[in-house]
């Protein structure tokens, strides 16, 4: 690894969290190790050396995978030229890369107004805040930008403090809602959480609705303790300001269709406000505009990121209940590009394609059939344990088979065999492999991806067996 010897790499490992509490894969391993000692050139080490030299080190960024040189639509390329469909996109890709009625509304935006200074507004902000309230199920009437989803997610934690006159949150173990210290306090990943200390007080957690790890023993029939149980903590804490979660995990966990429900009528009965986290599958990605349009809930706030910079420009939002104005003495949202017009502009482009090309109705026809061709590899490699998701985010549970063991070594393998294929994607949690592809992408680069895919599962597995 550049600028990390042997004995530095296993002195950080021993102090990290478990590979398998991350919310990516980690750079420090040997498969990156010998990704970067066979597929880089010398122009790529170096430019990647160089990247250590100057940036932090993480173990989710720097030092990095790769060097790219340009992303368009399904794909990016690399320095040496070779092209991979992006099935990762960090979630920000809904209208693909470098949509060309994007880049014509940037280019645009930048010759009459590049900044908009702050006390004072411009049309584009206006225009996207009421775009969003006119797309926005329920009351959700009023908005805050913000540059990013973790502050979106402060926004909406400050908001439920001053509209409930309470602080206390309940949130779900394994979630994430960002990496700043306040969303990491609300998040449940001990990856972030671990070591890091003294979090916000007051972010109780609870169980998620995860089918795969219920610690609730539901089996093949969910009787949703899990919602239960967040009803439980509000009746015992009798003071809390917000219920805090994610529509869909992006690890593809889809709540029951009744879990939502339950829980908004948890909080209304405990006066607990309801926050939506979206930011990762929002904007049509599920299948919907609105990923809680699925379960047929209005949050009392709704959060938004991602994908709502047209993948270009960093934009996060909050949407809030009309009855939720009520900061007007504060100063909740308190960013210098709250209201850029270049990034408002980029995000007016990108709802537009979302809608004319009908990108959320398309996601549920491509995912579907993304859903077919991911169980019938299931069939043939028992250690998918569970094919999941909504729409076009989608994931594969990897676990030893007949057990709850996670198969991660085999998961990071596959992994760097789709790369060298051509296929990027995001391993979560140590074992799940995260499918995201944008919501453009064509059927026939669909059905390549795939094949890819299938690829690198006989390359690390063998052909496979039928499972029983």
């Amino acid at each position: 690894m550049p600028n990390t010897s042997s004995d530095e790499m296993n002195e950080i490992k021993m102090r990290q969290p478990s590979l398998a509490q991350g919310e990516g894969d980690l750079n420090l391993s040997s498969e990156r190790a010998r990704w970067n000692a066979e597929e880089l050139d010398e122009e790529t080490r170096a430019l990647i050396e160089e990247d250590a030299r100057y940036f932090l080190h993480q173990s989710l960024s720097t030092p990095c995978l790769n060097v790219l040189s340009r992303a368009e639509g399904s794909f990016f390329v690399d320095r040496q030229g070779r092209r991979y469909y992006d099935f990762h996109g960090n979630n920000v890709h809904q209208v693909g890369f470098a949509h060309p009625k994007v880049l014509a509304a940037i280019t645009r935006t930048l010759g009459e107004l590049s900044f908009c200074t702050r006390r004072y507004t411009n049309p584009w902000a206006i225009s996207l805040a009421k775009k969003l309230v006119d797309l926005a199920p329920g009351d959700l009437k009023r908005v805050l930008f913000a540059p990013g989803g973790a502050e979106a997610i402060s926004m909406a934690l400050q908001l439920a403090r001053v509209a409930t006159g309470r602080f206390k949150t309940i949130s779900l173990w394994d979630s994430f809602h960002g990496a700043t210290l306040d969303a990491i306090s609300v998040g449940g990943e001990s990856f972030f959480r671990s070591g890091i200390g003294p979090l916000l007080p007051g972010t109780e957690h609870v169980p998620p609705p995860d089918p795969v790890g219920c610690p609730f023993r539901c089996g093949e029939q969910c009787n949703l303790a899990c919602a239960d149980y967040v009803e439980y903590v509000l009746t015992k804490e009798g003071d809390v300001a917000a219920v805090v979660g994610e529509s869909m995990r992006s690890t593809g966990i889809v709540p029951p269709p009744l879990y939502w429900q339950r829980i908004r009528a948890a909080c209304d009965r405990h006066g607990a406000l309801l926050i939506l986290d979206e930011i990762p599958n929002g904007l049509g990605r599920s299948g919907t505009m609105f990923t809680c349009q699925q379960y047929g809930v209005v949050p009392d706030i709704l959060v938004i990121g991602k994908g709502l910079g047209g993948s270009i420009f960093p934009l996060a939002a909050i949407l809030a209940r009309e009855r939720l104005n009520v900061a007007g003495e504060r100063a909740i949202g308190h960013f210098t590009h709250e209201k850029n017009p270049v990034a408002c502009a980029a995000s007016l482009a990108a709802i537009e394609v979302i809608e004319k090309e009908h990108l959320a109705e398309r996601a549920v026809r491509l995912g579907a059939q993304a859903r077919t061709y991911l169980l019938s590899l299931q069939q043939r490699y028992p250690i998918i344990r569970e094919v999941r998701g909504l729409g076009l985010l989608l994931a594969l549970v990897l676990t030893q088979p007949g057990t709850h063991t996670p198969a991660s070594a085999e998961a990071e393998r596959i992994m760097y065999a789709a790369l060298r294929r051509g296929l990027n994607f995001k391993v979560s949690m140590g074992n799940i492999l995260t499918l995201t592809p944008p919501l453009t992408i064509h059927e026939d680069e669909l059905r390549e991806a795939f094949e890819i895919l299938a690829s690198a599962f006989e390359a690390v597995l063998g052909s496979g067996q039928v499972s029983t």
